[in-house]
């Protein structure tokens, strides 16, 4: 097997004396993995960086084989993004990404999505334009991985109109007026993700909370807690005081 591609680097894992096994997200081929020789050396350490884009080629006997990697730097993101939320967000979008998805298996758009937010953190755009982004790559994510969310129509009564919550049960949208006796068990939906209005800083944090919750519940069950670091940081830099619950809401 012999593969080259541009890719983004997502994560790094030491392996050997000096070497590091890579996971990188490609246009074509989806998430790739392979072994680089020194890549922990003086070198190679600043282009192995998450979110820097590389040119990544691989070479393996068989298919089940790790791969030998090489890489060469395309574009170098991770070195620019010097603020506290585009830190963050870059970490965390990254680490998600390797976290959550198969290896070997297409994910244009969310490749896509990733180039761009990683130009966005580059550019160290604000941190709620930053955030807003994160919720919508990770609703983009869940989608692709078979777990989006029905925000369409209301669950209870089929009604696309004034769309208020999400249940964390169904996954799916409920109106304002079906939601309103059970309206402490649902989850806020925030009208950005319904292309009503530009998003405030409250409509951010609601949407962190709902992404947040079915992220851990379906897709990073088990190992939220270390992952979700980078993301705390994140919801620390938002400009309100007020407080993010990435926590699963109550049963609704």
């Amino acid at each position: 097997m012999h593969l080259e591609t541009p890719a983004i680097v997502c994560a790094l894992l030491a392996h050997a004396e000096t070497g590091v096994i890579v996971r990188a997200l490609s246009p074509a081929h989806g998430l790739l993995a392979g072994y680089v020789r020194g890549g922990r050396g003086r070198q190679l350490r600043p282009v192995l960086q998450p979110g820097n884009v590389v040119a990544l080629s691989l070479q393996a006997r068989v298919e089940t084989q790790l791969a030998a990697a090489t890489v060469e730097l395309i574009e170098a993101r991770a070195a620019l993004a010097t603020s506290g939320a585009a830190l963050a967000s870059l970490e965390w979008v990254t680490a998600l990404t390797a976290a959550a998805l198969p290896e070997d298996m297409p994910h244009p758009a969310l490749h896509t999505a990733l180039d761009a937010l990683s130009r966005a953190c580059a550019a160290d755009a604000g941190a709620l334009l930053l955030a807003e982004s994160v919720v919508r790559y990770e609703l983009l994510l869940m989608a692709d991985l078979g777990f989006g969310l029905d925000l369409t129509s209301c669950a209870a009564t089929g009604s696309r109109d004034d769309l208020a919550y999400v249940s964390p049960k169904s996954s799916q949208a409920v109106s304002r007026a079906a939601g309103a006796p059970w309206a402490t068990r649902l989850l806020p939906l925030p009208g950005f993700l319904l292309d009503r209005a530009a998003a405030s800083p409250a409509d951010i944090r609601d949407g962190l909370r709902l992404t947040g919750h079915f992220l851990a519940r379906n897709i990073l069950t088990g190992r939220s807690a270390a992952l979700f670091a980078a993301r705390d940081r994140l919801v620390s830099r938002l400009p309100t005081p007020d407080a993010v619950m990435d926590e699963p809401a109550p049963p609704g």
